[in-house]
């Protein structure tokens, strides 16, 4: 018999599709600011749609969004009660056993283990490192901003980073680790889309549905 299991709560999957969208805007404008591959158009000699500033105002925008997010999603994880099968994956991210049987089902060896929380520990795994992206992204960002915007929050924040960015070594740096962290958005994502596809259609579970939804599917045997 299969049960229909209440998985990711309503603000979950706001927080996780706000970020995803964030992610995708910010590495399309990220590598225009970069790189511009599109000249403005001309009138008489002078630009005047300012394509690279209408690019770098997406930026911060989805930017500030990206921050405004993770920190709500942050708070999500530690204080909401629905968020209780998220803090329980932690439980089998520690433990070998499980770990041994999640590599295993993902060799078509084994049948996937049924864990206390919601994500296995690969997913798990994978998680911690991009929300550590996402916190060297936002810091290398935040610093970027300041030496761009002089007035209002980047006034604010520009003597309390710039300890931060001598100890990262400097702007040059900083911009360097700003981008090292977009590739691993870039790098993560089919990855993570892939595994969670995998998921859904093998588990025959429901597993990708939940994040739209918010509920999948469970064997009572499973329990």
């Amino acid at each position: 018999m299969i049960k229909k299991h209440y998985e990711f709560s309503f603000w979950l999957r706001v927080t996780h599709w706000v970020r995803a969208v964030a992610i995708v805007i910010l590495t399309a404008s990220g590598f225009y600011i970069a790189y511009p591959f599109i000249a403005p158009a001309h009138n008489g000699g002078e630009p005047v749609n300012f394509l690279n500033a209408l690019f770098r105002s997406w930026h911060v925008i989805f930017g500030f969004l990206l921050i405004a997010v993770t920190i709500g999603k942050f708070y999500l994880f530690f204080f909401d009660k629905q968020s209780d099968i998220e803090r329980a994956s932690f439980k089998d991210f520690i433990n070998p056993v499980v770990w041994i049987k999640q590599i295993k089902y993902y060799l078509l060896v084994g049948k996937h283990p049924h864990g206390k929380g919601v994500y296995n520990p690969l997913q798990f795994m994978a998680y911690l490192g991009v929300y550590g992206a996402i916190i060297l992204i936002s810091l290398t960002g935040l610093i970027l901003y300041i030496h761009v915007y002089h007035e209002g929050m980047g006034g604010m924040l520009y003597d309390i980073l710039r300890p931060v960015e001598v100890m990262m070594g400097g702007l040059a740096w900083v911009r360097e680790l700003h981008h090292i962290a977009m590739w691993i958005f870039i790098i993560f994502l089919p990855i993570h889309i892939y595994l969670a596809i995998f998921n859904s259609v093998y588990g025959k579970s429901g597993a990708m549905d939940s994040i739209f939804s918010g509920y999948r599917w469970i064997k009572k045997k499973d329990k």
